[in-house]
């Protein structure tokens, strides 16, 4: 059955042409509006019975479901979502002062291999599909009493289960998808993506004009250290990666978030030195990450041995002394299996 969520309005309009019930035009934009109210066929009211009755045999009217919600003594909300073909991925409601973002996943599994990052631990099942990302959001805005008119989620995060450049084409719809003004009309500098590093995907994504905040997962300053955590080391050395970056920041001016997991091997001050000569010629930030140990991850790997209080404060002086722009991300739902993959993997351990 077709996913009536993948559709942008023009192809929702010819897909109902298609359908050969003689409906008038205006028929498409009121099914549009209930579907990013994310409503069953059954609740939508003004339609008439007989195209309810088809779309019922011949699209799924809500493709994610939430199986479960787990809540933090932050506020922070995780969800455990199943798809129509009984597979799982997992989101999470963050809020901050600005408003609430959501972190959507953007393939069930990963097929990347991190070493500090549980989704990744049992491989890649299928990519998701635009209009599943998109009934992600949907979804959990609906649930928090939020509708298209009254949106409550005000930022998106692509840094749930999956690498969003891994599926490209899908997470380039989604977006286009979710900020269409007929739509979500979510602004896409409210978006952000993270990706491990695909070189030849970020100069292509800097050729699509979005307005999004691009994400790279860094943690490392020399392909030695990167290549001990990170597999998709062994396909982009620093140097590609940072010819990519440097591309996507001539082409759109957005400002580079990198992403930088606190280790033992990577807080020195020469890692500070080459961090700074790596970002010359682009604006950028750093999100430093302390390093989340946790059985959901069973990797041993030394590589991962996290630095002394004392080292960290130490490497925060060599950041500020080369100029480096930084913050330590907050820590958000640490109480609720908050980190990327962690709900999803306990959950299949479980159905084992």
């Amino acid at each position: 059955m077709k996913l009536l969520h993948d559709f942008s309005l023009s192809e929702l309009k010819a897909e109902l042409e298609s359908m050969n019930l003689k409906m008038p035009r205006y028929r498409a934009e009121q099914l549009y509006k209930w579907i990013y109210d994310y409503k069953p066929f059954d609740e939508m009211t003004n339609l008439p019975l007989d195209l309810r009755e088809s779309l019922k045999s011949n699209y799924i009217e809500t493709p994610v479901k939430i199986e479960k919600e787990l809540i933090s003594k932050d506020g922070t909300r995780k969800y455990l979502l199943s798809l129509p073909d009984g597979n799982i991925v997992e989101c999470v409601l963050m809020n901050y002062k600005y408003g609430n973002t959501i972190c959507i996943s953007t393939q069930v599994g990963c097929r990347m291999g991190c070493a500090f990052c549980a989704t990744g631990i049992d491989g890649l099942a299928r990519n998701l599909t635009a209009g599943e990302m998109l009934a992600e959001v949907l979804a959990i805005n609906n649930h928090i009493g939020g509708t298209t008119a009254d949106r409550k989620i005000t930022n998106i995060v692509l840094m749930g289960c999956g690498e969003p450049l891994d599926n490209y084409d899908n997470v380039v719809k989604f977006i286009r998808l979710i900020s269409a003004k007929e739509g979500f009309n979510l602004s896409q500098r409210s978006i952000s993506l993270s990706t491990c590093g695909l070189a030849d995907k970020i100069k292509k994504l800097a050729d699509e004009d979005l307005g999004i905040t691009l994400t790279i997962s860094l943690h490392a300053s020399t392909d030695e250290h990167r290549k001990k955590i990170m597999k998709v080391a062994n396909a982009y050395s620093l140097k590609e990666l940072f010819f990519a970056i440097k591309y996507y920041f001539e082409k759109t001016r957005r400002r580079i978030v990198f992403e930088y997991i606190e280790l033992d091997m990577n807080t020195n001050e020469d890692d500070a030195k080459r961090l700074k000569e790596l970002c010359k010629g682009i604006s950028y930030h750093f999100n430093l990450i302390p390093i989340n140990a946790t059985p959901n991850s069973p990797i041993e790997n030394p590589a991962l041995k996290p630095p002394t209080k004392e080292k960290q404060a130490a490497f925060w002086e060599y950041l500020k002394e080369q100029g480096i722009s930084a913050t330590t991300r907050r820590t958000l739902g640490s109480d609720i299996e908050g980190a990327c993959g962690q709900l999803r993997r306990s959950t299949l351990n479980k159905n084992k």
